[in-house]
């Protein structure tokens, strides 16, 4: 699995923090994402795919390997 996060089109939820904070972080001066493992590990492949689908801004992008 890979991951792509498009910042500009992040709206600072924090969903994929709450979700996956081990794959996602918040910048703190303006809560925008932050991705701290673009190829996480396998245990954590169903969070990521979770807060890819709730994102509000769809943001998030999961390549499947």
């Amino acid at each position: 699995m890979k991951i792509e996060v498009d910042v500009p089109k992040c709206v600072a939820s924090g969903q994929c923090v709450l979700i996956a904070p081990d794959v996602f972080d918040q910048r703190d001066d303006d809560g925008m994402v932050v991705l701290l493992d673009e190829s996480p590990a396998p245990e954590l492949h169903d969070d990521v795919r979770e807060s890819a689908t709730v994102c509000p801004a769809a943001a998030i992008r999961v390549q499947e390997s």
